[in-house]
């Protein structure tokens, strides 16, 4: 079963529908692989068996009435847990969450419902997603499978992880500043953020809610394009949600590259990164090359104020969003106040974790009386630059390519006492949050310790299509995305 679990989503696919296997028999390998491994791996908050099971045996009965299932219907994923998933705990890795049940399915979980996707589990994340590294949850770090003593990324590193130690086979992630780019490159698989607004956004747990976006992790290109087709679309729940219609990404994922443009981001290769990520970026340009594209040096002149831009912003926003979190309404609850104000103070002083008080400390800072010109307002004016040296950008080329981060997987416990270095981690992935463009990581190579490295691709707002194709090209030039995990 391992080497059923290992294959593709479209290939698993094609095996339930052609009864070479049934979507029963599928999840309970998943689910087994999960009882089997991760103890050590730290994926999953909780599973979610019955649910999973009872979606494959549907796909079964349609299956066995010769009725048609819809693309991806019996294949294993993973939920990131902080998004909703009804009759489920949804805990954002946090104390304050930690017995909350979810009392409605988010946009996204209930498009996979639809499509009899079995949800295996909640996966694994940094507190509110806020952190690069996975070690910030409340429960238990999340290890990397490639190396159980090096981090998976952050913030999605339990989805990350899971699809790359084959527990599941795609699994979805929030990415704020790279949380789902990020643990992508460190684990060796695909990992994609949609244009913002593609995806609902209702029914996720908010971060920065002009940041965030909901995207998937898969083995393979075609499998993450085939599930944000499945997921995106208009939404009315979600007020910044874009009413256009799903594209069908796969039909242009083999163009030729021919003509193309593609801008290598010299700032984004410059000192700073390990030299084996800077021979893995020079070897994409030369595939790319080999393929007809035309390569061409682009200047983002003030990506490099992307983490002060981001620190302020997504901390601000985080501050407002996680008001809510008071003791009062639901979730943790301190023991015994005296008050109303103790209960607040305490609640929320025993139920957030160090990094998530640290960023809202800084959110509501930047937020107060005084200071609001000096930081916020200064932080989205400088968002509005770093966008234009975007769009300047892709004037002169179809598409971006950069490294994902300037490193391969750190060890953990590295960098925890470190913030600043921590967030450094994030250089390269922050500017398309900011922007609010496609961008994803794919697998490009191997580091000395055989550390999977990753290679982002960037295309202007709404040219998914376009990225995917790019993407592809490069994945079916090299065998980087068959190499799987040996844990």
């Amino acid at each position: 079963m391992l080497e059923l679990l290992k294959k593709s989503a479209t290939e698993q696919s094609e095996a339930i529908k052609n009864k070479e296997i049934s979507a029963v028999e599928l999840v309970r390998a998943s689910l087994e692989r999960i009882n089997a491994l991760d103890e050590k791996l730290g994926a999953f908050n909780s599973l979610t068996e019955e649910t999973a099971l009872e979606t494959a045996k549907k796909v079964d009965e349609k299956v066995a009435n010769g009725e048609d299932i819809p693309l991806f219907a019996g294949v294993p994923l993973a939920l990131k847990d902080n998004m909703n998933l009804i009759g489920s705990k949804t805990t954002a890795s946090s104390k304050i969450l930690e017995n909350f049940v979810s009392p409605y399915n988010a946009t996204v979980t209930q498009k996979l419902v639809d499509n009899l996707i079995p949800i295996v589990g909640k996966a694994n994340l940094d507190e509110f997603a806020m952190g690069s590294s996975n070690e910030n949850s409340a429960f238990k770090k999340v290890h990397n499978p490639w190396n159980l003593n090096k981090v998976p990324g952050g913030s999605s590193g339990g989805s990350a992880a899971s699809v790359a130690a084959c527990e599941a086979t795609l699994a979805l992630g929030s990415d704020t500043g790279g949380s789902i780019r990020l643990p992508a490159s460190f684990c060796g698989i695909v990992g994609m953020k949609p244009t913002y607004g593609k995806v609902s956004r209702y029914g996720l747990i908010a971060f920065a809610s002009s940041l965030d976006q909901i995207g998937p992790f898969a083995r393979t290109v075609e499998d993450a394009a085939t599930l944000l087709e499945i997921i995106s679309g208009y939404d009315p729940h979600d007020s910044t949600s874009l009413k256009l219609p799903v594209e069908n990404y796969r039909a242009s994922l083999n163009n030729d590259l021919k003509g193309i443009k593609i801008g290598l981001v010299k700032e984004l290769v410059a000192e700073g990164l390990a030299p084996d990520v800077e021979k893995a970026v020079k070897q994409a340009v030369e595939t790319y090359k080999s393929l007809g594209a035309e390569i061409v040096e682009v200047s983002l002149p003030n990506i490099k104020h992307s983490i002060g831009i981001y620190y302020i912003l997504a901390t601000a926003e985080c501050s407002s969003n996680l008001a809510r979190f008071d003791g009062v309404r639901y979730g943790y609850r301190t023991a015994n106040p005296e008050n109303l104000m103790e209960l607040y103070c305490k609640s929320r002083a025993e139920g957030f974790g160090p990094e998530v008080k640290r960023r809202i400390m800084l959110g509501t800072y930047a937020l107060s009386s005084g200071y609001y010109d000096a930081y916020y307002k200064k932080a989205q004016q400088m968002r509005r630059i770093v966008t234009n040296d975007f769009l300047a950008a892709f004037e002169k080329v179809d598409a971006l390519i950069a490294p994902t981060c300037p490193n391969t997987a750190f060890d953990l416990g590295a960098k925890a006492e470190d913030p600043l270095a921590m967030y450094l981690t994030d250089i390269a992935t922050i500017g398309a949050n900011l922007a609010g463009i496609p961008a994803m990581s794919v697998p490009a190579g191997f580091d000395a310790d055989g550390m999977p490295i990753g290679l982002q691709i960037m295309a202007p707002q709404l040219q998914e299509a376009k990225m995917f194709n790019v993407a592809y090209k490069f994945e079916q030039s090299h065998d980087y995305y068959k190499k799987i995990a040996n844990i």
